[in-house]
C-alpha cells in the first residue's frame, strides 16, 4: 500500500472508530428475588416475559454471584467493583440506632463517578441503601439524577416512614397515595421514571442504575396484580408472585423505551438480584439451591444473572462459569473506553471476552465472601467451595468447622468432602485466610433489628 493510501486508510479507520457510539449501560437489580422465580430460571407459576427476554436476547449466567447475602453490602460491592469487606461495609443497618456515620465510605470511587468521568450521564432510580447522610447521597457519589428512597425498604402503596420519603434529586416528595391504584404503585412509578431518564438522555451515552425494592417486604400489591394469581392458594406466595409480576411489567416499560428510542441494540443490560430469596419471609423460592438470604449457602449468594448487549453478545446462550456483580463495573469501563483508575484495585474483571467466547477458562481463580459478625464466610475456586456457616443455616446444621463441597455434583451442599479431600480443603481455607488477613475490621456492628 502506498504511503498516501495508507494514511487515508488510517484516517478513515480512526473516523469510523470515533463515530461508533459508546454503549449505554443499564443495571437492573431486584431485591430479595428467589433464584427460581423467573420463567427463564424454571419458574412455572409467575410469568416474567420481559425479564426473560433479556436472557433470550442475551446470556443467562447460571453461576452468577453477588458479594453478600444481605442488601446493603451487596450493593456496596456492585457499586465499587470491590469486595465490600475491603472497606468494612459488611452488614446492613436499619436506622434503629445512631446510624448517621453508616454508608458507603466516601474513600471509595463509585460506578457512577467513574462512568461520569468517561462522559456518561448518570442516574439512579429506586432503592439506595448506601447511606442517608448528605455525604452518602447519590448526588454526592457521582449520580447526576436520583429518584427513589435512601433507606432499606419502602411501602409500595404510600410513604409511611418520615425518615425515608421519596426524593427527586434532593427534594422530598410527599406521600404517593393512600389509594393502591396501579399508576401510583411504587414499582410502576420506578419503571416509568427509569423510562423517562432513558428518553431524556437518548442522544448521549448514559449509565442508569435501577434498583427496585420489589419483591422485598412489605408484601403489598395492587388488586389488579393480585387478580393475576388468584389461582395460587398460598397467600404469601400469591402476593409475592404479584409483586414479581409488577416488577416484570416495569422492566417491560423500560425495555420498550429503549426500543422506541432506537437504542436497545447498543445498550449493555444486566438484570440480577441483590441476594438470594428469604423464602418464608416473602414467599420466594431458591430451588434447586440450598440456603437463603443471610447465609453463605448458594441460595444466599447465587442469583439470577442475565446479560444482554445485542450489538456484541450472542443471543439465547448460557454461561456456566462463576461470574460476579463485581465484574459489572470493570466490564462497563472496558466497553465504554473509560480508563480504569490506577489507584483502584478492582476485585472484578471484564467478563465480556468470556461471554463472547474470546477467552476461555474461569474469569476468577477465587471468589471470597465474609460476614464477620455472623462468623460466616465462603470461598469458591472452580467447582469447589469451602463454606463456614456458624449461624443462620436454615435446614443446614451450623458448623464449627469449614466444609468442602463440589457444586458440580452437589448443588445443595449437603455432602462434606473435607475428610475425603483434606488437601483441597486446606488449599481453599489457606487462600481464604490469606485474603481475610488483608481486610480491615467492619466499620460498624449490628443494631437491634438489623437483618
Amino acid at each position: 500500500m502506498k504511503p498516501l493510501s495508507f494514511l487515508c486508510f488510517l484516517l478513515f479507520a480512526s473516523l469510523a472508530l470515533a463515530a461508533e457510539p459508546k454503549p449505554n449501560v443499564l443495571v437492573i437489580v431486584a431485591d430479595d428475588l428467589g433464584y427460581a422465580d423467573l420463567g427463564v430460571q424454571g419458574c412455572k407459576d409467575i410469568p416474567t416475559p420481559h425479564i426473560d427476554s433479556i436472557a433470550k436476547n442475551g446470556i443467562r449466567c447460571t453461576s452468577g454471584y453477588v458479594t453478600s447475602c444481605m442488601c446493603s453490602p451487596s450493593r456496596a460491592g456492585l457499586m465499587t467493583g470491590r469486595s465490600q469487606s475491603r472497606f468494612g461495609h459488611e452488614i446492613n443497618w436499619e436506622g434503629n440506632g445512631p446510624s448517621g456515620e453508616k454508608g458507603l465510605p466516601v474513600t471509595e470511587k463509585t460506578f457512577a463517578q467513574l462512568m461520569k468521568a468517561g462522559g456518561y450521564r448518570t442516574g439512579v432510580v429506586g432503592k439506595w441503601h448506601l447511606g442517608n447522610e448528605e455525604r452518602f447521597h447519590p448526588l454526592a457519589r457521582g449520580f447526576d439524577e436520583f429518584f427513589g428512597f435512601l433507606g432499606g425498604s419502602h411501602d409500595y402503596l404510600m410513604d409511611w416512614r418520615p425518615d425515608n420519603l421519596l426524593q427527586r434529586n434532593r427534594t422530598t416528595i410527599g406521600a404517593t397515595s393512600k389509594k393502591p391504584d396501579d399508576s401510583r404503585y411504587l414499582t410502576t412509578v420506578l419503571g416509568n421514571e427509569a423510562a423517562a431518564f432513558i428518553h431524556r438522555n437518548k442522544a448521549q451515552p448514559w449509565f442508569l442504575y435501577l434498583p427496585f425494592n420489589a419483591p422485598h417486604t412489605p408484601k403489598q400489591a395492587t388488586a389488579a396484580l393480585l387478580a393475576r394469581f388468584a389461582h395460587i392458594a398460598d397467600e404469601n406466595r400469591r402476593t409475592y408472585a404479584a409483586m414479581v409480576s409488577g416488577m416484570d411489567d416495569a422492566v417491560g416499560v423500560v425495555l420498550e423505551q429503549l426500543r422506541k428510542d432506537g437504542i436497545e441494540d447498543n445498550t449493555f443490560i444486566v438484570f440480577l438480584s441483590d441476594n438470594g430469596g428469604p423464602l418464608e419471609r416473602n414467599g420466594s423460592l431458591n430451588t434447586p439451591l440450598s440456603g437463603e438470604k443471610g447465609t453463605m449457602f448458594e441460595g444466599g449468594i447465587r442469583v439470577p444473572f442475565l446479560v444482554q448487549w445485542k450489538a456484541k453478545l450472542p443471543a439465547g446462550k448460557t454461561y456456566d462459569r462463576a461470574v460476579s456483580s463485581l465484574d459489572l463495573l470493570p466490564a462497563a469501563l472496558a466497553i465504554s473506553g473509560t480508563p480504569a483508575p490506577k489507584d483502584v484495585a478492582f476485585d472484578g474483571v471484564n467478563i465480556i471476552p468470556f461471554l463472547t467466547g474470546e477467552r476461555s477458562g474461569d474469569p476468577h481463580d477465587f471468589l471470597f465472601w465474609r460476614m464477620s459478625y455472623r462468623r460466616i464466610w465462603a470461598v469458591r475456586a472452580g467447582d469447589d467451595k469451602v463454606i463456614m456457616q456458624a449461624q443462620g443455616a436454615g435446614k443446614h446444621p451450623v458448623s464449627k468447622t469449614p466444609k468442602l463441597v463440589n457444586l458440580a455434583t452437589d448443588l445443595q451442599e449437603l455432602s462434606d468432602r473435607s475428610t475425603s479431600d483434606p488437601a483441597r480443603l486446606k488449599e481453599l481455607r489457606d487462600r481464604y485466610n490469606a485474603w481475610n488477613a488483608t481486610l480491615p475490621k467492619p466499620l460498624w456492628q449490628p443494631e437491634k433489628g438489623d437483618k
